[in-house]
């Protein structure tokens, strides 16, 4: 493929694309739920030529290409999960299934993963080595890429390189924002389950309140961002519930907390989880309550290899220089293709997609989530060129 062909063929089929994205967007599934989803795409990738495999990660699809030439392996990874919400968009093509919406864009990695298929297959005669498209299933938070993973969605060939991206409603369209080394973080979620002995709220004398506790508890663990860590670092620890009581006038047994650790540096992680034990044994012997503290990790921070970040630059100037480019942009938000990049060099990048003149201004995982559809040849043509870019397309004459 010439190179000054890339941005027009992705232009050429916006049609389809778009065509793909809404109807995944009407009919959304939930992780390990993907059947519709993961048929369809099966169905494109097998028209196009491609050895098509499913059930990978239990929902997941593989499609691999080999070209007519020899050369690398190249992995692109596109998530296909929606989110369990309900829907407050008017548009013609609002999920049809009630409570579960295309709330973070998936809808739309899945029509660009198909819509740079399709084009490649187009140009096998000019592709060096293979390519690999992994449709993943369950990216929000339920395992997906390792289940992927664990199913050999690695190997046979070992991809040399991986690559992945997410429209990005955080920025407005024009914007492409990406990282040299860790861009996304690293997600961990916790419990704590404080336990103290209930009682009339008249009476408080008589009780163990674990309420005060988890007040105590609460405020002393936000005090290791700013009082344990070098204000020079990033970290966030947030809770997300607290659960205790059904009353106003009795003091529980049980007091429940759960919230999320979001950091980039591992040291940073276990200095916060250290810490964390420390406050709630110290806390709870002197409150006389009993405190466990649980913490499951998520997925590790995206770490992107520089000289693949270098291509990406070059790559963002060739085809679009008027475009507001960050080379050093990072967000608190994870992502588990973090598990494909702990194992292969590759890249993840954003792509802004928001939209003010049109009203397309809402975040992630909100009800009225949408975003602007142009990013979708934008994004196609950043993954053609950087396909171009590996040494994976040879120019025809």
């Amino acid at each position: 493929m010439k190179n000054n062909n890339i941005f027009e063929s992705a232009e050429n089929n916006f049609f389809y694309s778009q065509k793909l994205r809404r109807d995944f967007h009407k009919n959304p599934e939930l992780g390990f739920e993907e059947f519709r989803t993961s048929g369809i795409i099966a169905k494109e990738l097998h028209s196009f030529g491609y050895e098509v495999h499913k059930g990978v990660g239990r929902t997941g699809v593989t499609g691999f290409l080999e070209g007519n030439n020899p050369g690398n392996h190249l992995l692109l990874r596109f998530d296909m999960d929606a989110l369990p919400i309900q829907e407050e968009n008017s548009n013609d093509y609002i999920s049809t299934n009630s409570g579960v919406m295309h709330a973070c864009g998936h809808d739309g990695h899945m029509s660009i993963g198909l819509t740079v298929a399709k084009i490649i297959s187009e140009q096998k005669n000019q592709l060096n080595g293979t390519i690999k498209f992994v449709f993943q299933p369950a990216e929000e938070g339920l395992g997906g890429a390792i289940a992927m993973i664990q199913d050999g969605v690695l190997e046979n060939p070992r991809p040399d390189y991986c690559l992945g991206l997410h429209i990005w409603n955080e920025k407005p369209f024009g914007w492409i924002g990406v990282n040299t080394g860790p861009m996304m973080a690293a997600a961990d979620t916790f419990e704590i389950k404080i336990v103290g002995k209930g009682g009339h709220g008249g009476l408080p004398n008589k009780t163990i309140d674990p309420i005060n506790t988890a007040a105590q508890i609460i405020n002393a663990i936000q005090t290791i961002i700013t009082r344990n860590i070098s204000p020079l670092e990033n970290a966030v620890i947030s809770f997300g519930s607290v659960n205790g009581g059904s009353t106003f006038n009795v003091i529980p047994d049980v007091v429940l907390l759960t919230g999320t650790i979001r950091t980039f540096d591992p040291m940073i992680r276990e200095l916060i989880i250290k810490r964390i034990e420390q406050i709630c044994l110290s806390l709870g012997e002197g409150m006389g309550c009993k405190v466990e503290f649980h913490i499951d990790e998520i997925t590790p921070a995206v770490v992107n290899n520089p000289q693949i970040v270098s291509k990406l630059s070059n790559v963002i100037q060739e085809y679009f220089p008027t475009f507001d480019f960050d080379p050093n942009y990072q967000s608190m938000v994870s992502e588990d293709f973090s598990f494909f990049l702990n194992q292969v060099p590759g890249c993840f990048f954003f792509v802004g997609s928001a939209n003010q003149e049109k009203n397309l201004v809402f975040g992630h995982h909100h009800p009225k989530f949408d975003f602007d559809e142009k990013v979708i040849p934008v994004s196609v043509s950043c993954l053609l060129g950087m396909i171009d870019q590996l040494g994976f397309l040879s120019c025809s004459n």
